[in-house]
């Protein structure tokens, strides 16, 4: 999808781009996939922050994504290209052969007509959904489950897609964006391609309120809070940190530092994201 360039009428509008939405054939979503979506402006379910600077932004609607793709051995037909404003992808909506309909998460090159498939006997092209034993090695993959079953939980933003390299016994060594190199069980389900909208990593926003149109809040620097509020608070004029590193507003220190606790599943990790 390509991007315009807003002409310089306003410091806003200097330099900010935006999606000229090319690939999207269809303006008002399906009321059947549709559910309300009460904001959380950063809350939990005790009604404490636990992400800060979220609130307000635009009023939107949930779009039921399948995730899971077990809709196995029915055709569907690619019937619209929609925008989701809950994710960076668009959505493709689905009318399958039984006559359900349902989103899913629209890959690179997929059409309006196209037909899709899930389940053993479907053909390695984008769009189509297979278990990761019959998806042939340095494949483009993503919506990858880590459990069977569970729905595609990796590698679902818009331009991303990881690799299939090699099947090694009851596993597949999978390399994801982030250039991490994870085991997963050869049973669980990947779809083909990479997830299309591939320039929204280059959209500028330009200004503040479009970002708080996004529901994002003001983010201000510890050294201009008081001592009370922060660590690098307080002094006269601008003060440098004065401690040993940075630290978070709560003490804990900010750069470098592994807040990341064991996980079952770290043992499926070959390679490491970073450098």
């Amino acid at each position: 999808m390509a991007l315009k360039v807003y002409r310089p009428t306003s410091p806003g509008r200097r330099g900010m781009t935006g999606s000229t939405f090319e690939e999207i054939t269809k303006s008002e979503p399906e009321k059947s996939l549709l559910l309300p979506l009460k904001k959380k402006a950063g809350r939990n379910s005790q009604g404490r922050i636990t992400v800060r600077h979220r609130g307000g932004g635009a009023k939107r609607m949930l779009r039921i994504i399948d995730f899971k793709r077990d809709k196995f051995g029915v055709p569907g037909r690619v019937a619209a290209i929609e925008y989701d404003p809950n994710r960076s992808a668009n959505i493709a909506l689905i009318y399958y052969a039984d006559g359900e309909k349902r989103y899913i998460l629209a890959p690179l090159g997929l059409n309006v007509g196209d037909s899709i498939k899930s389940g053993e006997d479907a053909e390695v092209k984008p769009g189509n959904t297979l278990s990761l034993k019959l998806i042939p090695s340095g494949t483009l993959i993503h919506n990858i489950e880590l459990q069977k079953g569970r729905g595609g939980q990796l590698v679902r933003s818009a331009g991303t897609a990881a690799q299939l390299m090699v099947k090694e016994g009851e596993y597949a060594l999978i390399r994801l964006p982030s250039s991490e190199v994870r085991r997963i069980r050869i049973e669980c389900l990947a779809t083909i391609g990479q997830i299309g909208n591939i320039d929204h990593q280059n959209i500028k926003l330009g200004k503040a309120g479009r970002r708080r149109w996004l529901g994002w809040r003001p983010t201000v620097r510890g050294s201009a809070m008081s001592p009370r509020d922060h660590p690098h608070g307080g002094g006269e004029g601008r003060s440098p940190i004065g401690m040993p590193g940075p630290k978070t507003p709560w003490g804990k220190p900010a750069l470098g530092y592994r807040t990341r606790k064991s996980k079952p599943s770290d043992k499926m990790i070959v390679k490491r994201r970073g450098k």
